[in-house]
């Protein structure tokens, strides 16, 4: 157990810096994409003057915070499940069929972290936003438009975040099956909407 406890701990204490960071780029990014929309909503309906770059931008964070808050609510159980099955279990059975949907789930977000890096690399370095520039007129630059690529990336770095806790999550099944689940330091404090 001392050893599945050595594994773990490089997983947990990552999941404890990194996502809190996530989160707090992801609450960024859902402000953003309300301001977008707003923005979008006034010109449009009081200006009559639709504005061509909100909607791309509104997408762009949605992934972004999509992308940055999964992570942390798969961590917590913050995902909807149907858990009546799990919960009518004795603790170490349910251990193992949480080990095994867990698992299967591995399996499935590998699979994405390689189709996210495909996608988001290569030929989507060729392929620029219709409206997203990025202004530097302003301090001496050149402006550009966004490369679709950083929006794609978005479904990679999730994928791979989902992945270290999948992966943090089997371990601490692997420890609740070998009988060490009580000593365990609980995943977060983290209140995500009620998440149980």
């Amino acid at each position: 157990m001392g050893a599945l406890r050595g594994l773990l701990a490089p997983f947990q204490i990552f999941n404890d810096l990194i996502l809190p960071i996530g989160r707090g780029i992801a609450v960024a990014c859902i402000a953003l994409m309300v301001l977008c929309i707003l923005i979008q909503v006034f010109f449009r309906y009081v200006l009559n003057n639709a504005l061509p770059w909100p909607d791309e931008a509104a997408r762009f964070l949605m992934l972004w915070m999509t992308g940055l808050i999964a992570p942390s609510a798969y961590r917590v159980g913050g995902f909807v499940a149907i858990d009546m099955f799990e919960r009518a279990l004795p603790r170490t059975i349910a251990a193992g069929v949480s080990l095994f949907l867990l698992s299967v789930s591995l399996l499935v977000l590998v699979t994405a972290v390689r189709l996210g890096y495909n996608h988001s690399s290569g030929l989507a370095w060729r392929f620029t936003s219709a409206t997203l520039w990025v202004p530097l007129d302003w301090v001496g630059g050149t402006s550009f438009k966004l490369k679709l690529a950083w929006m794609y990336a978005s479904l990679f770095v999730g994928f791979v975040l989902l992945t270290i806790v999948n992966i943090e999550l089997i371990l601490r099944s692997l420890i609740t099956l070998a009988g060490g689940g009580a000593q365990l330091k609980p995943l977060s404090d983290v209140d995500l909407a009620g998440a149980e």
